[in-house]
């Protein structure tokens, strides 16, 4: 009876992760394809998931949400549940959700309705966000006791995984990022992003590297899977080279 109650929660957490993929999601970097909201992904699809360390320098929130996914689809839920968290705090809303479905359903911990239910309202505090029915499913169910622990916790975390603070964050090291492809552009140079290169060739040849310009367009689409729906997020767009302010005067 235990194993088929610890099947259950983890069925609900590879359904809360399929669902969490469904929303715009741009992960190039993920071998196996990423399952529909029709079919939930067995544990060697989210093992599978191929994450870009590089990416980390960009957006921490999609890299951390994706090492979250393979470690639990490896069967590690407490390095998972620390990668989610990581995430978390740099805006992702998907990782805020999964980390309630955990907490709902006593994943590897107990039964945590009030912390669920915070997690589910900073997953859902976006404008039209698609987490917002499983928050007002939970809420509906919940007592009025677990209701008020849940609202003193998301006073706390907020400050932590709010996006008062966590997306300006994210906003900025993304941005940092991409100034520094924005620069390299300028000098028509190519880019390999650590992780994007085959594992059994340790120095990447810089000649099979893709245009700037062609990372840029990957990282940029990327960006939506943190920043979606908040309205601080200014995109790049494609990067342009920058003539030489002293061309004209030879």
């Amino acid at each position: 009876m235990a194993s088929q109650g610890w099947k259950g929660r983890a069925c609900m957490v590879a359904m809360a992760l399929c669902l969490a993929w469904a929303a715009p999601h741009a992960h190039a970097q993920t071998a196996a394809a990423t399952p529909g909201t029709d079919s939930v992904p067995t544990d060697a699809d989210l093992a599978n998931t191929r994450c870009v360390s590089g990416e980390e320098k960009f957006l921490p929130g999609d890299y951390f949400y994706c090492l979250g996914t393979q470690t639990y689809g490896q069967g590690h839920v407490e390095s998972a549940q620390h990668f989610f968290k990581e995430a978390a705090s740099w805006a992702s809303k998907p990782a805020q959700y999964v980390l309630g479905v955990m907490a709902l359903h006593g994943d590897h911990q107990p039964v945590n309705v009030p912390l669920a239910l915070a997690w589910f309202a900073l997953a859902s505090e976006r404008a039209n966000s698609s987490f917002r029915p499983a928050y007002d499913t939970a809420l509906k169910n919940a007592s009025e006791a677990d209701r008020h622990a849940a609202e003193q916790l998301f006073a706390t975390m907020r400050s932590t995984y709010g996006d008062a603070t966590a997306a300006p964050r994210a906003e900025q090291r993304y941005a940092e990022g991409m100034a520094n492809l924005s620069r390299l552009a300028n000098r028509g140079a190519k880019f390999c992003m650590a992780g994007m290169t085959d594992p059994s060739r340790p120095v990447a040849d810089p000649i099979g590297c893709p245009p700037v310009q062609v990372v840029a367009k990957m990282v940029d689409a990327a960006a939506v899977n943190v920043f979606d729906g908040w309205a601080g997020h200014v995109q790049v767009g494609a990067l342009q080279q920058v003539p030489d302010a002293d061309a004209g005067k030879h």
